[in-house]
């Protein structure tokens, strides 16, 4: 994947809030209450009417984390499973650095999810409580 990871920014809370179809203004709340990572891909443009090219960049994807106790705990993640894979990555190294254990729940019915969590080190350990009416799965790493 040729794409960047960065801190986001409070003017990402738009795209933020359209990964993951919930309203802008609770996306900017979790940039400004969490540690909120993204991937981004860079585009470079070139428009025959202006004089510079430009460049273009898409959100690919998010993750969200906060320390409670001894655990980091992933609360918001979305984008393409490359992206989800890939920025799994960064509460792993906050973690290790810290020493602290990773912590994952993910709605059971979005195994793509599942499968990222799988493919990035994290190891399913059972079910975890019902959020929003809906099963989900609790998934643990311990760097």
């Amino acid at each position: 994947m040729d794409a960047d990871v960065r801190d986001a920014l409070e003017t990402d809370a738009e795209s933020l809030a359209a990964i993951a179809d919930v309203p802008t203004d609770v996306m900017r709340n979790v940039v400004h209450d969490r540690t909120v990572r993204v991937v981004e891909r860079r585009r470079s443009t070139t428009d025959p009417n202006v004089d510079t090219d430009a460049d273009e960049t898409e959100l690919l994807g998010f993750v969200a984390f906060d320390v409670r106790d001894t655990t980091v705990h992933v609360t918001q993640l979305g984008g393409s499973v490359e992206a989800v894979e890939r920025l799994l990555g960064e509460p792993v190294r906050f973690a290790s650095n810290e020493r602290l254990d990773v912590e994952y729940l993910a709605t059971a019915s979005a195994t793509d999810l599942h499968e990222a969590a799988e493919r990035a080190g994290f190891e399913r350990t059972g079910p975890g409580p019902r959020f929003l009416g809906e099963e989900t799965v609790k998934f643990r790493l311990d760097p």
